[in-house]
């Protein structure tokens, strides 16, 4: 019985012991199996990298060019110095010796190489993305001493823009790819250098291009031998735009001449081709190419004209007397009035309790469509606005272009803001007042629009209805010769009865060739036609106050200036918007000129004079002012009604 029990508890040992072992074994089974299959290609790369080493090689980015061929965006030679922690002993003293040959701050030092601890020590962390030939020089001198033998300085291409500040946020500017940005791109991998904003963000994909790479032998310090294989990396697709980059430079010239912040858009109003896009102040996208320091970055985040913002699609501002062509185009079409249709300036206009007063004092006497728009008449609009309603302005302001957005291709675009009824209840959860349209009738209120949307907005007056997509690829070429981009689609299309559309391009012809206020505009024998506008910045009340303490330029009114041209055959049409330019007037000289060097070129005739900013030599009557209401006026209790009213 004891005996029994004895080879009872062997065999129970025994089997134990058999599952213990067969359990071993299954677990280095397993481990070769995660070692050998699933972890086959890392530590292959890791033995290879013992006595090999491979070294990518960047693809150099597309190049672009305007559509004369003109090079904007190009690439040069730069070197980048990395550390390799796989040949350091001492990486603390590396960090440290590389730092003060290099001239940077240690922790700055320090703080890169710790973003990247994480990755396979054989990965050189980059810590100078473009070196001077200073640094290169002296990193070198001391490789040869052996004093640096885990840092690399490799030649890589960089982005080159060299026209500088000009177009800009058009451009836009590369930085290396975010994590993020690989996370969602399988393509991109850590230290890749990628579109961060405009075109070299939207046509990324285009520009990068494919990188190569070079396999060498290296010795036990990490020092090359020989090179076993390389191959050469394939340049990214070239890019033509639709801009001019005379245009372009003639508007941003326009606007350093007359002192102004702002933004313009020209287009092509049969095709929507971007002939020049501008927003200003802005900043120099080679800062960005090698890695932009951080008192420089700092600087652009802070500075209070914000260079980093693209005023032509980012910007909302009121459109003054230049949304006027809208109301105008919604009480035709809606057969709320015909272009005959008259009314009695004085001077100001009763509406719901209150007195909206006209920019001219005395008043406009009786006016038709045409003329109300030449002299920019508050209150025929006013009128007209109050008959019409805010939700069919709302209706014809989206199929002419407002309130939605342009479609271009560059990123970050907002919506203009166009009110209706539906808004408001949506909005604020209040409804709309009567009394409000009349404000938004002359363009202020709680209508807000982008430079860009009024740029299409033109566009589809001159063009008879088709609201264009704005885009500025022109051609590609991916190394086989050149090959045109089809434009977009039109966004819409709305017929117009051709009678209404002639009323609203006569009145706006007569603004320039006429005795309205974008004379400054007028180029003899092209037949220019546009509108000035006037923004209010602050209420008046406000103005007031300020006035009474510290007024600066920050508390004038903005300027519009849209245009397109010429009259029966348009060919450009667009906008300049000037920030604290008081009147719409000062900005029409600056599509004047672009329009001058558009022409000069389509003709070719001689380039006109660089733009001079003089006095005025034609008076122009102050009429874009804010304008308070009527003294005694009674104010209505149904809306919070402003206190005044800009006029043209």
């Amino acid at each position: 019985m004891a005996l029994t029990e004895d080879r009872r508890r062997i065999d129970i040992r025994l089997s134990a012991l058999q599952f213990l072992i067969a359990l071993g074994f299954m677990v280095l089974a397993v481990s070769f199996w995660v070692l050998q299959v699933v972890q086959h290609e890392a530590f292959l790369e890791m033995a290879e990298n013992n006595h090999q080493r491979t070294l990518g090689l960047r693809a150099p980015r597309g190049l672009v060019l305007d559509r004369n061929g003109e090079p904007l965006v190009e690439n040069r030679h730069s070197y980048s110095i990395s550390i390799v922690r796989e040949h350091t002993d001492d990486l603390d003293q590396t960090i440290e010796l590389l730092a003060s040959v290099l001239g940077l701050e240690e922790g700055a030092v320090r703080e890169t190489v710790g973003e990247h601890l994480s990755e396979p020590v054989f990965r050189p962390i980059k810590i100078v993305q473009d070196a001077s030939l200073a640094q290169v020089a002296a990193v070198t001198a001391r490789r040869l001493d052996s004093e640096l033998p885990d840092v690399i300085v490799e030649q890589v291409p960089i982005r080159r823009y060299p026209t500088n500040a000009l177009a800009a946020h058009l451009f836009g500017y590369v930085g290396e790819a975010s994590e993020a940005q690989v996370s969602r791109d399988v393509r991109l991998k850590v230290g890749d250098i990628v579109g961060q904003s405009g075109i070299e963000r939207i046509y990324n994909a285009e520009l990068m291009g494919d990188d190569g790479a070079r396999r060498v032998v290296v010795n036990s310090v990490g020092r090359e031998i020989r090179t076993i294989e390389e191959l050469e990396p394939v340049e990214g697709t070239r890019l033509q735009l639709t801009i001019d980059a005379d245009v372009q430079r003639a508007v941003e010239e326009g606007f350093r001449e007359y002192g102004f912040s702002g933004a313009a858009v020209m287009l092509d109003p049969r095709n929507g081709e971007v002939l020049a896009l501008s927003s200003l102040p802005a900043y120099d996208p080679n800062a960005f190419a090698g890695g932009i320091d951080r008192p420089t970055w700092n600087a652009l985040n802070t500075d209070v004209l914000q260079p980093l913002t693209d005023r032509a699609l980012q910007g909302r501002y009121s459109p003054g007397s230049t949304f006027k062509m809208t109301v105008a185009a919604a009480a035709l079409e809606e057969g709320v009035i015909n272009s005959d249709f008259r009314v009695n300036c004085t001077g100001a206009g009763m509406f719901y309790g209150r007195a909206f007063r006209c920019w001219k004092a005395g008043g406009h006497g009786t006016l038709d469509l045409e003329h109300a728009l030449e002299q920019s008449c508050n209150v025929y609009f006013y009128t007209v606005g109050n008959m019409v309603g805010i939700d069919r302005i709302h209706k014809w302001a989206t199929l002419l272009g407002l309130g939605t957005k342009s479609g271009i291709d560059l990123p970050n675009e907002n919506a203009s803001i166009m009110p209706s009824t539906q808004w408001k209840l949506e909005t604020t959860g209040e409804r709309w007042y009567p009394g409000e349209t009349i404000s938004v009738s002359i363009g202020q209120g709680a209508v807000t629009v982008t430079p860009i949307s009024m740029a299409v907005m033109m566009s589809t007056l001159a063009n008879g209805g088709t609201r264009v997509t704005p885009h500025l690829l022109k051609a590609v070429d991916e190394g086989d010769g050149w090959t045109d981009v089809p434009p977009p689609p039109p966004q819409s299309r709305v017929t117009m009865d051709p009678a209404n559309l002639e009323a609203i391009q006569n009145g706006l012809w007569l603004v320039v060739n006429g005795a309205g206020t974008g004379r400054r505009a007028k180029i003899p024998g092209y037949d220019v036609a546009g509108k000035t506008g006037t923004a209010q910045v602050i209420s008046l009340s406000g103005g007031r106050a300020a006035a009474a303490g510290n007024t600066t330029k920050d508390l004038r009114d903005h300027g519009w200036f849209v245009f397109f041209a010429p009259r029966d055959n348009p060919q450009v049409a667009g906008v300049v918007f000037a920030e604290h330019a008081e009147h719409g007037s000062s900005a029409a000289p600056i599509a004047k000129y672009a329009m001058e060097v558009f022409f000069a070129k389509r003709d070719g005739l001689p380039m006109p004079p660089p733009i001079k900013a003089p006095a005025p030599a034609i008076p122009i009557p102050r009429e874009e002012q804010p304008v308070p209401l009527l003294e005694g006026a009674v104010a209505s209790t149904e809306i919070p009604a402003p206190e005044g009213t800009a006029g043209q």
